[in-house]
């Protein structure tokens, strides 16, 4: 069974990300408000309601602003773990939170969510697979260091969101306060560009066939930058940008049929 999968935002102004399989779908973080979430998935093609659950990977707002509309007027329920929701400023409905813990899967219809702990300056950062039979798609960004866990899952992936945020040079040379830039560099901070592409090199699997560049930069990384960095080590892999202000088109990843292969 195929994935589907589009960013519907990716930066420090909201990350929502759709993976599902044609019956059903998840959303990896609800950073967006409802009402643009809604528009988005309207341009998309892409029935809202067809989401059965939202993953929170940590408590910052750029990945939660979202979430409470959207659970209580759609009926969603919320995986967040216990630690992060008592670290955020969000109000559920006690019913539709759903607590999870790292390393243990979540059924959600015929899409399998893996958890797994990442490194970044929250509360219990989660990055997370997401399968729908032999098909599996990843969401790793906010990292400040790829660990063990997120070379581990990104080798099993066929489709990937992998966070490219900055640029060294560009960080150096602008205008944030050092203290600033040394929390992005830092191992709870997130990825540079060098460090996303030795990542992407050196742990692809053989058979990743997308890779979304996520959550860059406005001030410290640029779209084509970024792009042509990953493309010219792609090797096969088409590789895309994803965007802070607008959503990606609806990718589709599925494997040939062994059958017919």
């Amino acid at each position: 069974m195929p994935l589907y999968l589009a960013s519907l935002n990716s930066g420090s102004n909201g990350n929502c990300y759709y993976i599902g399989n044609g019956q059903e779908a998840v959303f990896i973080d609800a950073g967006i408000s409802c009402r643009e979430t809604e528009r988005r998935m309207i341009r998309m093609g892409l029935p809202i309601r067809g989401v059965k659950a939202i993953f929170i990977t940590h408590e910052h707002t750029d990945h939660t602003r979202g979430a409470e509309v959207l659970s209580r007027k759609y009926g969603i329920p919320v995986y967040i773990t216990v630690t992060t929701y008592h670290s955020s400023r969000m109000n559920l409905d006690p019913q539709m939170v759903k607590p999870f813990i790292a390393g243990f899967p979540v059924q959600v219809g015929d899409l399998c969510v893996h958890p797994f702990p990442k490194m970044h300056d929250a509360s219990e950062p989660h990055s997370f697979t997401v399968s729908s039979g032999r098909v599996t798609a990843g969401v790793f960004t906010d990292i400040g260091m790829a660990c063990e866990h997120v070379a581990h899952h990104l080798g099993r992936c066929h489709a990937a969101f992998l966070e490219a945020n900055y640029d060294e040079g560009m960080l150096e040379r602008g205008r944030y306060p050092v203290y600033l830039k040394r929390r992005i560099q830092g191992m709870e901070g997130h990825l540079s560009n060098d460090q996303a592409l030795d990542l992407f090199t050196t742990h692809r699997s053989p058979w990743l066939q997308l890779l979304v560049l996520s959550h860059l930069s406005a001030e410290n990384n640029h779209p084509d930058l970024v792009r042509g960095i990953f493309s010219r080590n792609a090797n096969g892999t088409k590789i895309v940008v994803a965007s802070r202000h607008e959503e990606t088109d609806v990718f589709c990843v599925e494997l040939p049929d062994p059958d017919h292969a």
